[in-house]
């Protein structure tokens, strides 16, 4: 093996080296916040009178902490535990959503069919209004289908059959909305996806999605039906009463299993939570997993908007957000720019929640077995506050060539802008929009206020044609940001520069 082979495998040795470093700096951080994490979810627990409560952090694909409150099962006095069995109620419509996207990108349906191609009973509905257009897969998906809010209506319809649900289609559905025209959370929609994936596969939705989904990721303790979870792991549902713990009775499966019917344990959602995590980032490579990673954060954007929260806060600290519904997923971004994705779910006796960070690689998941146990808050705290305590860092994304190319040209341009029309690295419109003696004058100044550059900072891609980059001196930063064209090579077409102080 000749030099030039020593030193390429001498460099890939400590890039991995450094990769796992860093890994073990994240993991050791968050570790660090656990203690934190333990007493606001045990207190938590106790003041919400949870029989049992069990919590867990996935962290950049693994589960790497646990915790555990109560009791599974009051009368066996069974301790609850992340192997034990909750039911997850609609948390199970992502799965629901991921099924249907894989058989699209089999080639089997197409998110803008009529449900009608799928669900003859539905050529006949009457809308709202004679102009109204027809319900499809993408609005049941979006919760844009027209349908009331059934909660709880829809809860304690778990155990129906398909006959049912047909003959409810057939008898006409009562339409809140035109299709298309908003948002209003539908069960039943969910329930008619679990019908479609039967339609096309020839088999019940629960065995299409436990052979293509649960057990590829290796969630062999999930299951539809409470029947058939060992004893010793299922956990029992309570709701509090006067005072006192009363015992629900479990729902058993059905057609509309499809939005909320999934049993599982903290250990075996992990596995679920770290494939979303995978999803980022955008990369070349290996792309084997139960769907494709582009159909993975398909599932993840903002289709529908649904709420704008002007009063959400941090604890005491306020910060705004929106949120909308992606596929089977609720979407979030706040005031500091963190984008959530996750779902709550709640059945009578239980009460869950889950949600991740695709930018900081982090994830929460929570189950409790009380009735609606109001899960969702107390995850949006403990990310929160893990976050800040921990000083996690968002993910950065990895600068195209272009993107560091051009930053090098135009940082050696700065600040006098000397022969800059004829560099070729800026696009037709640049000189028109911007004039180079204004340019210039602009950045002289900017730099004397600055003082003497002595390092200018890695760019920071906001995407594949956009980002920004520093040049420190000696008494304050210069920030400079840019935009690239769609041509191919990319040119700079947009610019701006900022003084910031140290």
């Amino acid at each position: 093996m000749n030099r030039r082979s020593n030193l390429l495998l001498l460099a890939l040795f400590l890039l991995v080296i450094s990769q796992l470093n860093g890994q073990t700096d994240r993991d050791a951080a968050v570790l660090k916040a656990m203690p934190t994490l333990d007493k606001m979810m045990a207190d938590y627990a106790a003041g919400q009178h949870f029989p049992g409560l069990v919590w867990g952090i996935v962290l950049d694909g693994k589960l790497i902490h646990t915790g555990k409150y109560g009791y599974a099962d009051l009368e066996k006095k069974l301790p609850a535990s992340p192997l034990s069995d909750f039911r997850i109620a609609s948390m199970s419509k992502s799965f629901t959503a991921m099924a249907i996207l894989k058989l699209r990108d089999a080639g089997k349906l197409q998110l803008d069919d009529p449900v009608s191609r799928y669900i003859p009973e539905m050529v006949q509905q009457p809308y709202l209004h004679a102009d109204a257009a027809p319900v499809t897969i993408r609005h049941l998906l979006t919760h844009a289908a027209g349908f009331p809010e059934d909660n709880p209506w829809g809860d304690r319809q778990l155990a129906v059959p398909d006959d049912s649900l047909i003959a409810l289609i057939r008898r006409g559905i009562s339409f809140s909305t035109d299709p298309g025209t908003g948002y209003e959370y539908s069960n039943l929609g969910f329930a008619m996806l679990g019908y479609v994936i039967q339609r096309i596969t020839g088999e019940p939705y629960q065995t299409y999605i436990s052979r293509e989904i649960l057990q590829p990721l290796g969630m062999h303790n999930t299951y539809w039906e409470y029947n058939d979870v060992p004893a010793d792991r299922l956990a029992q549902g309570y709701r509090w009463l006067n005072n006192r713990w009363v015992k629900q009775p479990l729902l058993h499966d059905g057609a509309y299993g499809a939005m909320g019917g999934l049993i599982t344990t903290l250990e075996d959602f992990a596995r679920y939570v770290a494939f979303h995590e995978n999803g980022y980032p955008a990369r070349t490579g290996a792309d084997n997993g139960v769907i494709k990673r582009s159909s993975l954060r398909e599932m993840h954007f903002p289709w529908n908007f649904s709420a704008l929260n002007t009063g959400f806060k941090y604890g005491d600290r306020p910060c705004p957000s929106v949120s909308a519904y992606a596929y089977g997923l609720r979407w979030e971004k706040d005031c500091e720019q963190r984008v959530t994705l996750g779902h709550s779910g709640g059945l009578p006796g239980f009460g869950s929640n889950w949600r991740f960070l695709p930018q900081f690689g982090i994830g929460i998941i929570t189950f409790a077995n009380l009735t609606y146990a109001p899960a969702g808050g107390i995850n949006i705290a403990a990310l929160d506050r893990v976050i800040r305590e921990s000083g996690l860092q968002a993910r950065s994304l990895p600068a195209s060539p272009v993107l560091e190319q051009r930053k090098q040209q135009l940082a050696a341009l700065l600040p006098e802008w000397k022969n800059a029309a004829a560099s070729g690295i800026f696009a037709d419109n640049f000189f028109l929009d911007y004039f180079t003696d204004s340019l210039r004058k602009e950045a002289v100044a900017i730099f004397a206020a600055a003082g003497k550059i002595g390092s200018v900072s890695a760019i920071e891609p906001e995407n594949n044609l956009r980002g920004s980059f520093r040049l420190y001196g000696d008494k304050a930063a210069v920030q400079v940001s840019f935009t690239l064209t769609p041509q191919n090579p990319a040119l700079i077409q947009e610019y701006h520069i900022k003084l910031l102080p140290r």
